[in-house]
């Protein structure tokens, strides 16, 4: 596997689209608990990106404690069959109880990763970030039912996000 800046890209044009355009505020869950967030989630769906524009299914995030930080391992399978590996780490934001992370894949480049909406049983998870140009569906499985990621989208749309720019991800392999 070779290294991708899954989220790198993601980190500096939000930074940069932060500080040139105002955008309302955008609401987060109001605590997450890492402990039970911890684990594997696949892509579900997500909005198009150059950083992940080698990615065509299989993309799949696992979140470990590492210290004080969390370890991020990001993976995808390319057209050629191969998988890309992004690792990374993130930081809780002071004061968000969970909800918000700074994720980086390029240090000392950070990027928002905000916990938009969180299933009570962590099966399922909406993010974004304050520009609204990225976001993303995850699931603990590599399938959600349609009815729950439409209602995703239609939260993504209501809070300033693209719907109909959203891709679905496929997934090609089992579960691991």
């Amino acid at each position: 596997m070779t290294a991708f800046p899954v989220l790198s890209a993601l980190f500096v044009v939000s930074l940069v689209a932060a500080c040139t355009t105002p955008a309302p505020p955008l609401p987060t869950v109001q605590s997450v608990d890492l402990g039970r967030y911890y684990g594997t989630w696949y892509e579900i769906a997500r909005l198009p990106n150059r950083f992940q524009s080698m990615c065509v299914s299989d993309t799949q995030a696992v979140y470990r404690p590492d210290g004080d930080v969390v370890s991020v391992a990001n993976q995808c399978r390319t057209a050629d069959g191969t998988f890309e590996q992004a690792n990374g780490l993130a930081k809780v934001v002071e004061g968000s109880h969970g909800a918000k992370l700074r994720v980086s894949f390029f240090r000392p480049f950070y990027g928002d990763y905000w916990i938009l909406e969180l299933d009570p049983d962590y099966r399922w998870v909406l993010i974004g970030e304050p520009g609204r140009r990225y976001a993303w569906v995850l699931a603990r499985q590599p399938q959600l039912e349609d009815a729950t990621l439409q209602r995703l989208l239609a939260r993504a749309s209501a809070l300033g996000f693209d719907r109909q720019a959203f891709v679905r991800t496929p997934h090609t392999r089992p579960p691991e």
